[in-house]
């Protein structure tokens, strides 16, 4: 097997320029909220999406949602809302469903990980309907494979960047206001916006779980997903360069190999043996029953054949993006060597693959399951791994507030729930999930409260236009783990872009708007007409554990 390379760079064609209001980088889950809030404030607003496909983690990524408890009424937006129900609504229409799976609460692949497990290229197909009206009006502009070449900068404000379009062409864009959306955050180092990456130390944060020594090449691993269905044949990869190094590797603090079913507990560190059953009969009745016995194969499971008419469907399809798939080699960003690591962890998703298919064990005494088969079309690329990879930790702002782990953690404080801002522009819940690292650590799972996103953590410190949009807003290494997900990404990016059409109408600036009381309270008052919640609900704060 040939493994897939990063295309090399398009000679350049003549620059041509560009001008909007609002420049969107990163065409992702909060780059789209951001671009749709914009528009919808009455911004003209341009996307620049470094992969074929606009959605980010629910499309080029393939991961399906993780959401909360609380995801199908509250703790989101109205706008997330209606994209969940057009997930919904397409299959619906489009899909011939069983009788018994049409409910309201609708679940087309029944995974265990969300209420909401879908296709990526439904997810893409709901996405590019909402923003298609903007398009149509010439207030959106979305240029996808288009990637950024610099950043221009004015003392404390970014005036545009240079970006390479899909034809070579290199486009200068000037924009009045620039969202950060993207992954990695990418704008940062162009721009010279300060950042940080990787873990701070318990000096620097105060946190209970940080390291002693901060480490700013320690981060998250990355994952290649893939999608996969069970179907009769040989369907048998190629055996990928450097499979005998992955099949053996035990990384730190593993109680096996990585490449079998055994895997560290998130939770308590214990090993636990995860069950595999392609196309099983039934699946797990709640999340306890799926977490006291693990069945992978339903865990991210998008299409359930049972759920469609008979016949229709010859397999499930679920994703890959499991304990044994975390990239831990090296930062796919940030280092000198990222496009090397980018192409090892596209192969190290090859080897695992080829080990499920030829020596997985079977619950029969057997080894492999040939009748995997890669599913390229769930993914739209040549060779069925997903188009980008799955990035949970991307460059963090240094921000005007930065929520620490202190704030939001049920063990820290007890019954009075998370830290409560009065700049509060959104909500989100998750647990403080962080996945084994590039530096050696193992998982670190925190029990957190439903928290609000406070709009200074979207600020820089220092520069005067600039907003983040998504993962790159101003956490912890640790609290990254909460705030990282795709419900909460949706609400940053959507206050983002509410916010950038607001600074426009009045005149003012992003820092002077969270200054001002006046301008906040007109802001919140936006906000909150637009759908986004605010705060929880009194009684949404979770008990000790």
């Amino acid at each position: 097997m040939t493994a897939t390379t990063v295309p090399a760079p398009r000679r350049a064609r003549t620059a041509t320029g560009e001008s909007t209001d609002v420049l969107v980088v990163g065409g992702g889950v909060g780059g789209v909220a951001a671009a749709l809030a914009a528009c919808e404030g009455g911004a003209r607003v341009v996307v620049v999406e470094p992969y074929r496909w606009i959605g980010g983690q629910l499309t080029s990524q393939a991961v399906p949602p993780d959401e909360h408890r609380w995801i199908e009424t509250t703790g989101s937006t109205a706008s997330y809302r209606r994209f969940r129900r057009g997930v919904r609504g397409y299959y619906r229409d489009w899909y011939a469903l069983d009788q018994a799976a049409g409910g309201d609460l609708l679940n087309p692949g029944n995974g265990w990980v969300s209420p909401l497990c879908h296709e990526p290229r439904t997810a893409l197909a709901v996405l590019q309907a909402m923003i298609a009206p903007w398009c149509a009006a010439g207030r959106l502009v979305v240029h996808t494979e288009a990637r950024l070449l610099a950043a221009h900068t004015d003392g404390d404000t970014v005036r545009g960047v240079s970006v390479r379009l899909a034809d070579g062409t290199v486009r200068e864009i000037t924009a009045r206001l620039v969202l950060e959306a993207s992954e990695t955050g990418e704008l940062l180092p162009l721009a010279g916006i300060e950042y940080r990456t990787g873990t701070e130390s318990r000096d620097q944060t105060g946190e209970p779980s940080a390291p002693e020594r901060a480490d700013p090449l320690n981060m998250q691993a990355a994952t290649v997903c893939f999608a996969l269905e069970h179907v009769d044949g040989d369907h048998t990869v190629d055996r990928p360069d450097g499979y005998e190094r992955w099949r053996t590797l035990t990384p730190p603090g593993w109680p096996d190999r990585l490449f079998s079913w055994t895997y560290p507990d998130p939770r308590t560190g214990r090993p636990v043996t995860g069950r595999f059953t392609p196309n099983p009969e039934r699946a797990a009745a709640s999340m306890e029953e799926a977490l006291r016995a693990p069945e992978l194969w339903t865990y991210r499971r998008i299409l359930d054949r049972r759920a469609f008419r008979p016949g229709l469907l010859p397999s499930d399809v679920t994703i890959v993006n499991w304990p044994m798939t975390d990239y831990l080699d090296g930062p796919l960003f940030d280092v000198p060597d990222a496009e090397w690591h980018l192409r090892r962890a596209r192969e190290f998703s090859y080897a695992f693959l080829y080990w499920l298919q030829t020596e997985a064990p079977r619950p029969d005494g057997g080894c492999g399951y040939p009748g995997l088969r890669l599913r390229p079309d769930v993914t739209g690329t040549p060779d069925g791994l997903a188009q980008a990879p799955y990035i949970r930790e991307a460059r963090r702002l240094r921000a005007v507030t930065t929520p620490t782990e202190q704030d939001l953690s049920v063990a820290v404080r007890g019954a009075a729930g998370a830290v409560r801002y009065p700049d509060t522009v959104g909500t989100g819940h998750y647990r403080i999930d962080l996945h084994p690292s590039t530096g050696g650590d193992g998982y670190l799972d925190v029990a957190a409260h439903p928290f609000e996103i406070p709009l200074g953590a979207l600020l820089p410190q220092r520069v005067t236009n600039v907003v983040a949009a998504g993962k790159a807003l101003g956490t912890t290494h640790i609290t990254n783990g909460c705030y990282r997900v795709h419900p909460a990404e949706w609400s940053i990016g959507e206050a983002a872009g509410a916010l950038a059409a607001f600074c426009l109408t009045t005149g003012s600036t992003p820092h002077a708007v969270r200054e001002r009381p006046g301008l906040l309270a007109d802001f919140q008052d936006a906000l909150a007409a637009r759908g986004v919640d605010l705060r929880w609900p009194e009684g949404t704060a979770l008990p000790p554990e």
